[in-house]
């Protein structure tokens, strides 16, 4: 792929990202808060699958396995916390 594809979809990335953070910032709740965080570990992962085939690096790819395991954990602990509170 030639690198101004790779531009823009890592910039549309990136405006998702920003979205995603000015809704975990001014979310009324804290489930929304939560769904804008699981929203941000999601495109990370996908601009992390796009770096390494952009570098060629494909150990981001296993950092991207790991990162989105660690955080679909998180995401079930926040899930369980607002349900039932400790």
């Amino acid at each position: 792929m030639s690198e101004t594809i790779m531009v823009v979809f890592l910039g549309l990335i990136s405006v998702g990202i920003l979205l995603s953070l000015i809704r975990m910032f001014i979310g009324p709740t804290a489930s929304d808060r939560a769904v804008a965080v699981d929203t941000i570990t999601t495109t990370i992962v996908g601009m992390l699958v796009i770096l390494a085939f952009v570098f060629q690096r494909y150990i981001y790819l296993d950092v991207s396995l790991v990162y989105s395991l660690l955080a679909f954990v998180g995401l079930c602990a926040i899930a369980r916390f607002l349900e039932r509170g400790f």
